[in-house]
């Protein structure tokens, strides 16, 4: 059973995206069923809504909390930045065209304005087409036993 519950407003999100700390990622699963929109949409939502169209961030800061923030706050030493020895993990988007899509009715949704995602530097998106190839792994934290 799939349970979906509404219990944040708009200014109370905007208000927690407004600390200097937040970080975004997504606890958006995919499972058999529909999944909640948020899997498909997080980060489009966060670049096209919060990012160009309510201007709560210029845009390197709102990657920076979607990149290096999360990864050096979770200890996972070779992802969020762009330098040799880190993963190539990177998304190019147009940020005048990018916007979440995904909604309760069509959750998967892809969002508009994602052009390229290079996971581990292995296209996942190319020209905007999903690819089938999967080189995504689950990441552990530095000194962690795992999941």
């Amino acid at each position: 059973m799939t349970i979906i519950l509404h219990m944040m407003d708009e200014p109370d999100v905007r208000n927690v995206l407004r600390w200097p700390q937040a970080m975004i990622g997504s606890d958006g699963i995919l499972q058999p069923g529909r999944p909640h929109p948020r899997l498909a949409g997080t980060f489009a939502r966060i670049l096209g809504t919060y990012v160009r169209d309510a201007q709560l961030w210029p845009l390197p800061e709102a990657v920076r909390r979607m990149t290096s923030l999360p990864a050096r706050r979770f200890k996972i030493p070779d992802r969020g930045r762009i330098e040799p020895g880190a993963a190539a993990d990177l998304v190019a988007f147009d940020p005048k065209q990018v916007r979440d899509c995904a909604t309760y009715e069509r959750p998967l949704e892809p969002p508009e304005g994602i052009v390229h995602v290079v996971i581990n530097g292995v296209f996942a998106i190319d020209d905007g087409k999903v690819t089938g190839l999967a080189a995504g792994r689950v990441l552990s934290r530095e000194g962690s036993r795992g999941l």
